[in-house]
């Protein structure tokens, strides 16, 4: 996994709106949180990878503008954090967490107080 390959793919998939190509970098097992989900779903915390793609559907389908430019990426040991500017020109930050096969099993996304 090179970060900033991973971070161009991870990029291109939210700004497409393919669902398909989004999920597949997570594991089956994958764990996500964050405070956005609880609208959505009444949790900050999806388990597994039909939980996630249920809560990513809908955020989609919520918001047809949803587009996310990179601004940097940071890599750590078998994980990055990728830093971006969301649709609307938040700042956000998503930390991924990759297993020895290569799939993302735990994220999390952060995102600037406004």
């Amino acid at each position: 996994m090179q970060p900033r390959e991973f971070a161009a793919e991870w990029e291109r998939g939210w700004n497409s709106h393919d669902l398909d190509l989004i999920m597949s970098h997570y594991s089956d097992d994958i764990v996500f949180r964050s405070r956005k989900a609880v609208a959505l779903t009444g949790d900050g915390e999806m388990r597994g990878k039909d939980a996630l793609q249920a809560y990513w559907a809908a955020a989609l389908q919520k918001q047809p503008d949803l587009a996310f430019r990179v601004q940097t990426v940071f890599e750590g040991h078998g994980m990055i954090v990728i830093v971006y500017l969301n649709h609307r020109d938040v700042l956000a930050a998503e930390t991924l967490y990759f297993g020895a096969d290569g799939l993302v099993y735990q994220a999390a996304a952060c995102h600037e107080l406004t």
